[in-house]
């Protein structure tokens, strides 16, 4: 039989052509003296033990524990192969070493063993003749041990490898006391039917004591031949449906034609990718040739673009030059309009300051107002019950809001009506003092003047009523804005137990505590039992360090030219904080001291904000009025 070497043999018999060796064929003898005296020497290890050897050619090979005679069939194989020069002097020399050292090891197989040539037995006159598929007879078998596919009797043939059980029937359906094993179409197949006769033959249960015999109880068995096939009995004809006969050099002859096969398929295969190889060359050529055409368009293009562009710039920078002259002219009439704008913002600045103040002020007032009156909460409870009332407060609030905004709008009209007539009092000042100097060229320069004086005397009498009118505004917006706060107020109170912390719109107390983060750092470091109690304790007194106002952690820095607060993340209670309760707990700590920074900054309690609970941010009392409005009317339709 064949073994796994000869297939590989044939496979690198296929790439000969591309194989490089170190010696040529003439130095083979040579090689192969030098490599036998080396393994000789013990410089590469063959013996493993009595029965065990390797190839220390092939190590790279799965299987590295051969027999003495698997060994010198693989060595003898290798060596008359097409490989490479180097590798057949290799093996020559292993071969030479076994055949002239290793022959003790011959005679140490077993005798029942039965070993296959490594290469397939050549054709001879009397070659014998196979059915194939290889298959084993078995005769006088037990009907019992057929039962589930002669899964006894598979298991004790299991040293063979066989594939498949077959009880043989005759015509009439009667079981005729023969089976058929079947073996794989492969050498290794071969090999295994081989060694189940020769068991057999060893256990003088062959087919010739089978004939001699063939009343004895115990089963015989044999290869499948020529003679079984043409038998013409149950078992003969079962042969000749299921299997051909061939012979060993035919097999090899089958073999040697698919792998030409192979071979002229794959030579084909290997010059039509060279040919399309050739081809995508060419047109890597063309593409590469195009590429650089267009990369040379594209360098011409980008020179033209660069002196369009320094054409235009140098245009630009005349155009601008005439720009800047023309404007130095206007500057100069601009510069008082500036001033006086100028002097303006600052005042505003002062009134905004001004009322920044006082609101707090009255946020104070308000703060303390309503935590000594009772009352409230009494108005808080009816406006829970009263759905009128409470659409009444909102459609009122809308108003409020309403005539606010306007006024607040002629409020900045009237401004820039004020504006523009202090920037035509100043030109009309400019143009007196023109005039003033115009005279002895022709121009009646008294009569410009008091002209000029008439109409100057006028915009100031304008101006005058302005700012009175500016003034009364000023005193309206300013008792509009402390209106609309009162509603807000109202609305907060009033809608408090209304607007929930689901809803889109609600109530939220910006500066206050999150428990949460207090009673999931008390859980790990107390235990269930006592959480709730000691994440009250340190809440609150958390809750009391931010209403101290001699603690102001808080440090500031300049970023973009612009100064702003931030956390002093040093500071020594937030350090011990977080060493203590964790981060979560920390950053709750941290945003109540933000919004109490940005909302109350200078009385430190909590205050009751107006929240859009669906985008986390303030919300307008526009948004909560439509929000209050739609559930009044969403609730009137449940109703």
């Amino acid at each position: 039989m064949f073994s796994s070497e000869y297939f590989v043999a044939l496979r690198s018999a296929m790439e000969c052509s591309s194989d490089e060796s170190e010696i040529s064929d003439a130095d083979i003898d040579d090689y192969v003296d030098k490599s036998y005296m080396d393994l000789k020497s013990g410089k590469n290890v063959v013996r493993l033990g009595n029965e065990k050897f390797r190839c220390p050619f092939c190590l790279g090979k799965k299987k590295q524990d051969y027999r003495y005679n698997e060994l010198l069939q693989h060595a003898v194989g290798v060596g008359a192969s097409n490989r490479a020069p180097k590798v057949r002097a290799n093996h020559m020399a292993l071969a030479n070493l076994l055949k002239n050292d290793y022959t003790d090891a011959a005679g140490s197989l077993p005798s029942q063993q039965v070993v296959a040539p490594s290469n397939p037995p050549r054709p001879l006159p009397d070659q014998e003749v196979y059915v194939w598929p290889w298959m084993g007879i078995l005769a006088n078998v037990p009907a019992e041990q057929t039962e589930g596919d002669g899964a006894s009797l598979m298991q004790q043939l299991a040293d063979f490898n066989p594939l498949h059980f077959t009880s043989v029937y005759c015509s009439e359906g009667r079981y005729t006391g023969y089976a058929v094993v079947r073996f794989s179409k492969d050498w290794i197949g071969f090999k295994n039917a081989l060694a189940f006769q020769n068991y057999f033959k060893s256990q003088h249960s062959g087919k010739t004591d089978w004939i001699a015999h063939g009343q004895e109880k115990y089963i015989f068995g044999w290869l499948a031949k020529e003679e079984d096939y043409k038998s013409g009995d149950a078992v003969g004809r079962f042969l000749s449906a299921n299997g051909d006969l061939k012979t060993v050099s035919d097999l090899e002859q089958d073999l040697s034609r698919k792998t030409e096969t192979l071979i002229a398929s794959l030579s084909h295969q290997i010059t039509a990718k060279s040919k399309y190889l050739v081809e995508l060359e060419c047109k890597y050529n063309q593409m590469n040739l195009s590429v650089k055409r267009a990369m040379e368009e594209t360098d011409l293009l980008h020179k033209r673009y660069n002196e369009e562009m320094r054409n235009m710039q140098s245009a630009a920078r005349e155009h601008s030059q005439r720009i800047f002259q023309e404007t130095d002219q206007l500057r100069k009439q601009l510069d008082d309009k500036e001033s006086a704008i100028e002097r303006r913002s600052k005042q505003l600045s002062k009134f905004v300051a001004q009322t920044d103040m006082e609101r707090r002020k009255l946020e104070s007032e308000m703060k303390k107002n309503s935590e000594q009156n009772d009352s409230l909460h009494m108005a808080r409870i009816e406006q829970q019950k009263s759905d009128k009332s409470v659409l009444k407060l909102v459609e009122k609030h809308k108003k409020e809001k309403e005539i606010a905004l306007s006024k607040i709008l002629q409020l900045e009209k009237q401004l820039d009506e004020k504006q523009q007539l202090e920037l035509e009092i100043q030109q009309l000042r400019g143009r007196l003092r023109v005039v003033q100097h115009m005279e002895g060229e022709g121009v009646d320069v008294k009569k410009l003047t008091e002209e000029l004086t008439e109409e100057l005397n006028e915009k100031i009498e304008e101006m005058e009523d302005m700012e009175a009118l500016n003034q009364a505004l000023i005193i309206k917006e300013r008792e509009t804005n402390d209106e609309l706060q009162e509603a807000k107020k109202e609305l907060i109170s009033g809608l408090s137990d209304l607007l929930g912390p689901r809803s889109n719109i609600g109530i939220k107390r910006m500066g206050e505590l999150d428990e949460r983060p207090f009673l999931t750092a008390c859980k790990q470091r107390y235990g269930a039992d006592e959480a709730v109690m000691k994440a009250a304790q340190i809440c609150s007194k958390w809750q009391e360090n931010l209403k101290d106002a001699n603690w102001h952690p808080f440090k500031i820095v300049t970023i973009g030219g612009k100064t702003e607060q931030i956390i002093n993340e040093d500071d020594e209670k937030l350090v011990g904080l977080k060493e203590e309760l964790g981060d979560e707990v920390h950053s709750a700590v941290i945003t109540a001291l933000l919004e109490i920074n940005e909302y109350n900054a200078s009385g430190s309690y909590v205050v009751s904000e107006l929240w859009n609970n669906k985008e986390n941010r303030k919300a307008s009392m526009q948004e909560a009025l439509q929000h209050v409005l739609k559930q009044w009317k969403l609730h009137r339709r449940k109703r």
